[in-house]
């Protein structure tokens, strides 16, 4: 029998992970038609798109999240950061609603959304056009024959590299120890990063800018310990 997924190409991998929901209530749904739609960002068919371009112009620089949940931590950095543009990726559209909502209740205006997989936009960037990235609670795929689908891997982090500006940071936030280990082993290995803990605290403690995910929330109250990693892009040669 033949498959309908699609081919994976360079700028369009394989996808691995849930897209689907359950149906909205209607006045959800009703937010959904009316607001996402001014929210999407479109993969372009060119490369080298500035994502500034997505936003007002007043906005001083351009942050990414990677899976971003039931939307809480980016809402929470929009919210107190007024004056950047925030681009947030969710496959899910249970979390995509969700977001649609912080963004209406917050009266949001610099957030943008791709529900979808990030990279095949991400491919299609100019260089150096994050000022900050984070991946918070990614799924952390724990057999051993699925960790090539864990987002932390050489082809995305050479690509982060690409995106990320000199001196600019990625965060990583998981209660997996696994892949806090595997996460520390890719980007200590990793020329173009540097990690920026200096004591243990620095990363069992999240930093001060901090907002809370619901998942996270969820670890918490289940004792779980979560891990928060910084690591600065390194200045290119």
């Amino acid at each position: 029998m033949r498959s309908n997924r699609p081919i994976p190409t360079p700028d369009r991998p394989n996808f691995y992970g849930r897209r689907g929901s359950r149906a909205p209530k209607a006045s959800r749904k009703v937010l959904m038609d009316e607001l996402l739609p001014k929210l999407t960002i479109d993969y372009p068919d060119q490369a080298g798109i500035d994502p500034r371009s997505y936003f007002a112009p007043d906005r001083r620089e351009v942050w990414l999240e990677i899976g971003f949940g039931g939307g809480e931590h980016l809402a929470g950095q929009a919210e107190a950061n007024p004056d950047i543009g925030i681009i947030g990726c969710e496959p899910y559209m249970d979390g995509v609603s969700s977001m649609v909502r912080h963004i209406s209740e917050r009266n949001l205006e610099n957030v943008r959304i791709v529900p979808d997989d990030s990279r095949p936009l991400l491919y299609k960037l100019q260089d150096a056009c994050f000022a900050r990235v984070f991946l918070l609670f990614p799924d952390p795929w724990p057999k051993k024959r699925h960790a090539e689908r864990r987002f932390v891997g050489p082809k995305n982090l050479a690509l982060l590299a690409r995106l990320i500006k000199d001196g600019g940071e990625f965060r990583v936030a998981s209660d997996d120890m696994q892949y806090i280990s595997w996460t520390l082993q890719h980007l200590h290995n990793h020329p173009d990063f540097e990690w920026l803990a200096e004591s243990p605290d620095d990363w069992r403690n999240p930093p001060e800018d901090w907002v809370k995910t619901r998942y996270e929330q969820k670890a918490l109250r289940q004792g779980k310990k979560c891990n928060y990693l910084r690591f600065r892009r390194k200045a290119r040669s």
